[in-house]
């Protein structure tokens, strides 16, 4: 089944063990935040730490998992035709436009995304982890200072992901100016069961 996020959105789907997902960038250049819950217990979720601990690596792509705050593998990356995602930015929220874009305004967020499409589960704003960034473009320095360089993604570009439980995924079509290279696209994804 295909889904769409339509820009500045985001969407939940639940999963069950072995399930595949597919995270597609149809138009090129549009990051997604990707966050995982434990469907049986709530509580346990995406670790950005323990993944870069157990995978000895800050660059995840074809082969490696996604971890768990228990220590337990959540996801496992088939396939990366892009290559490049951060685990390194938290989602971002109305503070990071205020205190980043020095932009007081109303702005759509990921963080705003995600809270809306998770609270219909019992998942609060607070519970919500440093997410998966597919598909973002983060550099560093020889110093460790940031950058957030355009998605190096091209149409079509896409990540698949094998479950490793029973999960409860939420995706947004990012809405940070600089993560997409100044513009907003949707983001696609496809389910396909393990049965």
């Amino acid at each position: 089944m295909l889904y769409i996020i339509e820009e500045q959105s985001g969407k939940a789907v639940r999963l069950k063990k072995g399930d595949i997902i597919t995270v597609i960038d149809p138009q090129g250049k549009q990051v997604s935040d990707m966050v995982l819950f434990n469907a049986h217990d709530l509580k346990e979720k995406i670790s950005s730490g323990k993944t870069l601990d157990f995978e000895e690596s800050i660059l995840l792509s074809t082969g490696h998992f996604l971890w768990s705050n228990r220590s337990n593998k959540m996801m496992r990356i088939l396939e990366d035709t892009n290559g490049r995602n951060d685990f390194l930015l938290a989602p971002c929220s109305a503070e990071t436009f205020r205190i980043m874009y020095n932009n007081p305004e109303y702005h759509p967020s990921c963080l705003e995304n995600l809270t809306k499409n998770l609270e219909p589960y019992g998942i609060s704003q607070d519970d919500i982890p440093t997410a998966f960034n597919i598909f973002m473009n983060v550099q560093f320095d020889e110093k460790g200072k940031l950058s957030v360089l355009p998605p190096t993604s091209k149409a079509g570009d896409y990540v698949k992901f094998e479950a490793q439980m029973d999960l409860l995924v939420c995706l947004t079509a990012c809405s940070a100016e600089d993560s997409n290279g100044g513009s907003f696209k949707p983001i696609h994804f496809e389910v396909s069961s393990s049965n």
